[in-house]
């Protein structure tokens, strides 16, 4: 069979014609929960398959013995990259015991971060994607400060020459955060970055699966322990040890669980290929003589 690639440009009308058409047999989505829902019960009535990567939360839990220079390092470039605009951007970092002690630490390395725009060389961060988005994070960041969280670095208040009316938002730090507020139980999608503080691993854990997403997390450790613990008890698809954004090779499956996904096919890798096959099964029999007898038999057919 051809394969062939159209982009289509639009909203519900578009979305509407996808899930219905009775020509595409399979949709595969990444987007938001509302959009990923919608799709996911409309496709799958009318007969298709359809796999849904939907919102995210990714924590990073950070233990005392960790590599701190390497860990604050791995926490800004994996909240704050792409201005924190992708579904595996570490958006919580969880500081067990003493490793809230590298708070500071951490907010002075994000100031370093340059905010401009993105094409212009020594660009840690562009815009975010529209003027809506932004307004969204900073709305967001401001629930944050109404709840009890505090904020070491505010990004709202970036300027950058040349691009003042830009939709820029630069690296921002909550502190404090707890998990009954606003801006922990919303997927911000921007360059922010929730503390919490925890006093033990097993706080930690229950935090994570206390959330309802589960497409990524990561564990900051040296100790082997640590990691295989945390690996057996954290209810989250994809877990990085030492590693902020595990997103696997291609010949691995993208396994986001829980709130984060919908369907029983991930993408990519063994299961992303399942998803694109109809299998078919064909079974023969050659013999070499004809049969002997005139008799048909009515059971199920047996090889002899």
């Amino acid at each position: 069979k051809q394969w062939y690639q159209r982009r289509v440009r639009g909203t519900h009308d578009s979305v509407n014609f996808i899930c219905d058409n009775p020509d595409i047999r399979a949709i595969s989505f990444v987007g938001s929960n509302a959009a990923g829902h919608h799709i996911y019960e409309r496709g799958s009535k009318n007969g298709k398959r359809v796999q849904a990567n939907l919102a995210a939360k990714n924590h990073g839990v950070v233990m005392p013995d960790a590599n701190k220079e390497n860990t604050l390092n791995q926490l800004c470039g994996a909240a704050f990259g792409a201005a924190g605009q992708r579904c595996m951007a570490l958006s919580v970092a969880v500081m067990v015991g003493e490793a809230r002690n590298w708070i500071p630490e951490l907010v002075e390395r994000a100031k370093k971060l340059k905010v401009t725009a993105g094409n212009l060389p020594g660009a840690d961060l562009g815009p975010v994607i529209s003027p809506e988005s932004k307004a969204r994070i900073e709305r967001l960041i401001q629930s944050g400060l109404d709840q009890g969280a505090e904020v070491p670095l505010d990004g709202r208040t970036v300027q950058v020459p040349g691009y003042e009316a830009g939709n820029f938002v630069g690296p921002t730090i909550m502190n404090k955060v707890t998990p009954d507020m606003e801006c922990y139980k919303e997927e911000i999608f921007g360059p922010v970055l929730n503390v919490i503080e925890a006093e033990t691993m097993d706080e930690a854990i229950a935090i994570l699966n206390e959330n309802p997403y589960g497409n990524g997390c990561a564990i900051f450790t040296n100790s082997g322990a640590a990691a295989r613990k945390f690996t057996n008890e954290v209810d989250v698809g994809q877990i990085g040890v030492n590693v902020p954004i595990p997103v696997p090779l291609p010949m691995f499956s993208f396994t986001g669980s829980r709130g984060s996904f919908l369907g029983d096919s991930n993408f990519y890798g063994k299961a992303g290929l399942n998803f694109y096959s109809q299998w078919k099964t064909v079974t023969t029999l050659w013999k070499e003589e004809d049969a002997k007898t005139a008799t048909a038999e009515v059971a199920m057919p047996r090889m002899q």
